[in-house]
């Protein structure tokens, strides 16, 4: 951020309502009579206040039927000014605060007894929390419905895929390049009997050919210095009709964000990832993003789905 923009947040975040109101909308969503309740403030200066956070890119809002909800736009602050608000919303310890956050629950207790919870988050769903309701428990439920045979896990980490996937597979087999983690692997997967971890180069993997149903190369290509050969390796351990499921960062310019994580490349366009995949005789059924985050600098993710005729 310039000097400019440094001295507009500043001059946002100085004044304590509006403070006050992005630390209710960073718990939850809210509309303005909710805030005003909560804040004992006049609507009128709540949506004085909250159209100036909505200037600056602090809070967003959505339509629910005639209702307005706001929230807390964390995911366009940069690394700067999100380092500016964390200190600011730890540090304070003020009872206008405490009042707020201890008053929020009533709101939302009102809230839910005049409308369904899900008519109050629908078309947003997924942001909200509901008892039971999480991706992981979603990931639980529907993997049995795969049949993913022998499994060859590239760059598997401390195995938190392959504890989920495991359980469906015939044989699963994690390789990773790093003695630390897959010490950390095989304590996390040491009640599968099925289940081998072993330290290995995804550029030169230590298995005959043709010997896998499913190799995954999940965020595996941006640790490798010669990806192409990374995934021609997983080509040649693979059984004829099998299949190579990979995920990687999109091509980027953002070097010193991902040198702390040990990249060592800066991801890929959609047609590098493609010409890879064919170049190592795979077939490719899907080669396109699948998400871009909505936090600074809006890393974006690649998926590759192909197959071994």
């Amino acid at each position: 951020m310039d000097l400019e923009a440094w001295s507009a947040c500043l001059k946002v975040l100085s004044d304590p309502t509006r403070v006050r109101l992005l630390a209710l909308l960073e718990r939850e969503e809210l509309t303005v009579a909710e805030l005003a309740g909560i804040t004992r403030l006049a609507q009128p200066r709540v949506s004085t206040h909250l159209a100036k956070l909505k200037e600056a890119d602090l809070v967003r809002d959505r339509r629910a039927g005639v209702s307005a909800y706001y929230r807390f736009n964390g995911d366009t602050l940069d690394p700067g000014e999100a380092r500016l608000w964390e200190a600011l919303r730890d540090s304070t310890d003020d009872p206008l605060l405490r009042q707020d956050a201890e008053r929020l629950p009533a709101v939302l207790a009102t809230r839910a007894a005049d409308q369904n919870w899900a008519d109050s988050v629908a078309g947003d769903m997924e942001r909200h929390y509901s008892p039971g309701r999480t991706w992981e428990a979603l990931a639980r439920s529907t993997l049995p419905l795969l049949e993913p045979g022998d499994v060859l896990d590239v760059a598997s980490g401390d195995g938190v895929l392959a504890e989920l996937l495991a359980p469906h597979a015939r044989r699963y087999v994690c390789v990773d390049s790093s003695a630390r983690v897959v010490g950390a692997a095989r304590e996390r997967l040491r009640k599968y009997r099925h289940v081998e971890v072993l330290e290995g180069d995804m550029q030169a993997l230590d298995f005959p050919a043709s010997q896998f149903d499913l190799v995954l190369l999940m965020h595996a290509l941006t640790y490798a210095e010669r990806p192409g050969q990374a995934i021609a390796e997983a080509a040649r351990v693979l059984r004829r009709g099998g299949r190579l499921v990979a995920t990687c960062l999109g091509k980027h310019e953002h070097r010193a964000a991902v040198t702390p994580y040990g990249h060592v490349n800066l991801g890929f366009t959609v047609k590098e990832l493609r010409r890879h995949a064919e170049k190592a005789g795979l077939e490719v059924t899907v080669c396109e993003p699948v998400t871009r985050e909505k936090r600074p600098p809006h890393f974006e993710v690649l998926t590759l789905l192909a197959r071994k005729p």
